[in-house]
C-alpha cells in the first residue's frame, strides 16, 4: 500500500510556501525610505524567524502530532490554554488567507486587463474551491503541488537579484527626507515590524506532523532550512530591487517587480513577474488551507473541538475542517469585491499577524516550560533559541500599538462562547 506520507521536500516547499507571499513584492517599496536601515531590519527579523524555527523544530521533535501550536501548549499548560491557541491560529490561518486570494487574482491584472468586481469575485471563488478540493486529495497531493508551485516561485526569485546586480546603484540606498527626522532606534524598530510580516507561516508545518515521515528528524531540519532560504531570499530580493530604483521613486511604486523589470529588461517581460506573483500567492494558498484543516483536526482530535472536524475521508484529508475554512473566507471574499471595504479587510489581515505572536509567544513560552522540567538535558542550542525567540517576540508586542493589540486580541476572544458550549456538549 502506498504511504500518504510526505517526505523533507514537501515540508520545506509547504515552509517557504506558506511564508513567501505579496509581501515580497510590496515590502520593497513599503522599506524604501529607510534605505541602509531596511537591511538592518532584514537581519533582525531574519534572526528572531529563525530562532522562532529552531523552537517549532524542537518542539514538533518532541510532539509530532497533528494540529501544531496548540500541541505544545497542551503540554506545557493544560488544555483550557491549548484551546484558545488553537481556535486563535485555527481562526487566522483563514481570515489572512483572504488577503492572499485576492492578491492571487489582482496580479492576473496587466495579463487580464481590468475586471468588474463581479469578474474578479468569481475567478476568487473557483481559486478558493480548487485549492480546497486539491486539499481534499490528502496532505500528500497537497504536499506535492506545494513543491511544484515552490520550484516555480522560488527559482526567479534567485535570479532576479543575480541579473540586477549589472543595474545595482548603491546611492540609492538613501533615507528619504520624510521619515530621516526619527531616531535610529525608532527606525530600526519600524524596519523590523514591517519586515516581521514576511516570516509568518514559519510554523504551518507542524500542523501536518503525523503526516510526515519521520517527523523527529525532517520536521526540525526542514522548518530551520526553509525559514532561512525565505531570510537569504527575502534580502536578496529587498536588495536587488532597491539597488534598481531609486528610493525617491520606488516608495511610491504600487508595483515594485514590475517596475524593477522594465528598468532591467524593457518589452514585456514585467507581464511574466505578474504569473510569478500570482503563483508565489497560489502556493501560499495551498500551503495555509493544508495548515488550515490540519489545526481543526487536530484540535478535535484532542477533544478540544466537535468530533464533526475529526471526519477524515478515503485520503486522510479533514473535510469538515477544509470546507468550514472555505466557508468562514467566503463571506470575507464578497466583502473585499468593493474596493473601499477591502481595505478595511486589509487592516483586519494586519490585527492577524499581531495573534499570529501571540501564539508565538506562548509557544515559546510552552518550550521553556518543557525544557525545564524535563529529564533530559537541552541543548545550549535550544536554550539560546528559547531566549531570542522568548526576547523578539516580546520586544514586537511591546512596539505595538496598544489599539492593534486589543484587536487583535478579539481573535482569541471570539473562542469563549465556543470554548463553554464545546465543554456543555462534552458534560
Amino acid at each position: 500500500m502506498m504511504s500518504n506520507k510526505i517526505g523533507f521536500w514537501s515540508v520545506f516547499a509547504i515552509v517557504t510556501g506558506s511564508q513567501i507571499g505579496s509581501g515580497i513584492f510590496i515590502l520593497p517599496a513599503t522599506l524604501a525610505p529607510y534605505g541602509v536601515f531596511s537591511v538592518l531590519g532584514w537581519l533582525i527579523s531574519g534572526l528572531g524567524a529563525v530562532a522562532l524555527a529552531l523552537v517549532f523544530g524542537q518542539l514538533c521533535a518532541k510532539f509530532p502530532k497533528t494540529g501544531g501550536p496548540h500541541v505544545y501548549v497542551k503540554e506545557a499548560f493544560g488544555s483550557t490554554a491549548s484551546f484558545f491557541t488553537g481556535w486563535t491560529y485555527w481562526v487566522i490561518s483563514w481570515v489572512s488567507t483572504t488577503a492572499v486570494i485576492v492578491a492571487s487574482i489582482g496580479y492576473l491584472t496587466p495579463i487580464l486587463g481590468p475586471q468588474s468586481a463581479f469578474s474578479n469575485l468569481m475567478m476568487e471563488l473557483v481559486l478558493l474551491f480548487s485549492i480546497t478540493m486539491l486539499n481534499c486529495k490528502g496532505v500528500k497531493t497537497a504536499g506535492s503541488a506545494e513543491f511544484f508551485l515552490t520550484c516555480i516561485k522560488v527559482i526567479p526569485l534567485f535570479i532576479i537579484p543575480l541579473i540586477a546586480l549589472f543595474y545595482f546603484d548603491s546611492t540609492n540606498f538613501i533615507i528619504h527626507s520624510t521619515v530621516e527626522h526619527i531616531p535610529a532606534a525608532q527606525m530600526t524598530n519600524a524596519v523590523t515590524l514591517l519586515t516581521l510580516w514576511g516570516f509568518i507561516g514559519l510554523e504551518s508545518a507542524t500542523t501536518a506532523a503525523e503526516s510526515v515521515e519521520n517527523p523527529r528528524v525532517t520536521m526540525p531540519k526542514a522548518i530551520v532550512l526553509g525559514t532561512l532560504c525565505v531570510a537569504v531570499l527575502y534580502l536578496l530580493n529587498t536588495i536587488a530591487i532597491m539597488g534598481v530604483i531609486p528610493g525617491g521613486e520606488l516608495m511610491h511604486s504600487t508595483a515594485p517587480y514590475v517596475d524593477a523589470a522594465k528598468v532591467m529588461f524593457g518589452g514585456h517581460w514585467h507581464l511574466g513577474l505578474s504569473i510569478i506573483a500570482s503563483i508565489i500567492c497560489i502556493g501560499t494558498l495551498n500551503a495555509w488551507m493544508l495548515a488550515s484543516g490540519q489545526i481543526s483536526l487536530g484540535l478535535a482530535q484532542d477533544g478540544l473541538m466537535s468530533s464533526f472536524f475529526a471526519k477524515t475521508n478515503k485520503q486522510d484529508a479533514p473535510v469538515n475542517g477544509l470546507f468550514m475554512s472555505a466557508l468562514g473566507i467566503l463571506p470575507l471574499l464578497i466583502l473585499t469585491a468593493e474596493g473601499n471595504i477591502a481595505k478595511q479587510i486589509n487592516l483586519i489581515i494586519d490585527f492577524s499577524v499581531v495573534a499570529f505572536l501571540f501564539v508565538y509567544l506562548i509557544c515559546v513560552l510552552s518550550y521553556i516550560k518543557i525544557i525545564m522540567t524535563s529529564q533530559n538535558k537541552e541543548s545550549l542550542l535550544g536554550w539560546l533559541a528559547a531566549v531570542v525567540a522568548l526576547l523578539f517576540c516580546s520586544w514586537v508586542i511591546y512596539q505595538t500599538s496598544f489599539m492593534t493589540v486589543g484587536v487583535a486580541s478579539l481573535f482569541t476572544l471570539s473562542g469563549i462562547p465556543f470554548y463553554y458550549f464545546h465543554r456543555r456538549t462534552k458534560t
